[in-house]
């Protein structure tokens, strides 16, 4: 299998799980979950849902038993962008090709819709056919990448605008990162079998692929177009943002995201061909046109 179908085969599942495990609930109060899911099924890559399950194949573990946690992240992801595109934070009008949730459902509902999804994540974690002790351990990590010392914190300073290079480097690892390391952290965990060495490994390929991923973003912010991004661009220009590009340049952020995604895969390096579907996936990310 090639890569491309490789990635295709895997973004299928994690599409097919988001959609089936997504929150659903009594008709009294049914706009709630039409919301939220208008959000989940508007698309997007799925990246860390197929993250998780790429770390947990990698280390031998199975589809059925990481998909749970891999959804939940994803649960997350979509309620931070909901979130994120409400007048109050960014007050963005697209995502994904199709308008906002809070331009589609106004920003009450949007609100709602993000804590739904916020709360379904821990919820589809706790029934999960998984070991007590396992559980336990997903809902920490999640909850401690997802909160204010992981997501939420980066949000706080993408607020306020870092004001150095050392303090957009923690808000691109707190802000995009953080799921993304949790998605790697959660595979491991659902294997059933990670050593010490292979969770840092897995662990160290994700924080230096969130760095890349969010380079990655500022690039397109100003070399994509929308109808690709399915995003509005020029957005960081427009509010006066520091990004990689305005510090260091168009040039200075390739260079930038080529570093860490090459430090992405060295980190791959003790799992040999195991980790060649990832590695793969971290170069196919820093050429992505969206």
């Amino acid at each position: 299998m090639t890569f491309t179908e490789e990635l295709k085969l895997k973004t299928q599942i994690a599409d097919t799980w988001v959609k089936k495990l997504a929150p659903s609930g009594d008709d009294i109060h049914k706009e709630v979950f039409e919301a939220a899911n208008y959000s989940i099924n508007a698309g997007g890559k799925r990246i860390r849902p197929v993250i998780a399950l790429a770390v947990c194949e990698m280390l031998g573990g199975r589809e059925e038993d990481v998909m749970p946690f891999a959804c939940a992240v994803e649960y997350i992801h979509t309620y931070s962008l909901i979130h994120d595109d409400l007048p109050c934070m960014d007050n963005d009008d697209l995502r994904r090709g199709v308008p906002t949730c809070h331009v589609k459902y106004g920003e009450a509902l949007a609100l709602l819709a993000g804590d739904t999804l916020l709360n379904h994540a821990f919820e589809t974690i706790a029934n999960a056919n998984a070991p007590g002790e396992t559980i336990a351990k997903a809902l920490k990590i999640l909850s401690a990448l997802s909160g204010a010392n992981g997501m939420i914190g980066g949000q706080v300073i993408d607020i306020r605008g870092a004001k150095s290079h050392e303090e957009l480097l923690i808000l691109h690892k707190k802000k995009t990162g953080a799921l993304i390391v949790a998605a790697a952290k959660l595979g491991a965990l659902a294997s059933g079998r990670p050593n010490d060495e292979d969770f840092l490994a897995a662990e160290g390929f994700a924080e230096n692929l969130g760095l890349a991923f969010q380079i990655k973003d500022d690039i397109l912010d100003i070399e994509g177009d929308v109808a690709t991004l399915g995003k509005n661009i020029n957005r960081d220009s427009e509010t006066g943002k520091v990004t990689f590009v305005t510090l260091f340049g168009i040039d200075g952020a390739k260079a930038a995201l080529d570093e860490y995604t090459g430090k992405a895969k060295a980190a791959l390096y003790r799992f040999g061909d195991r980790g060649n579907f990832l590695s793969q996936l971290a170069e196919s990310l820093a050429l992505r046109n969206r």
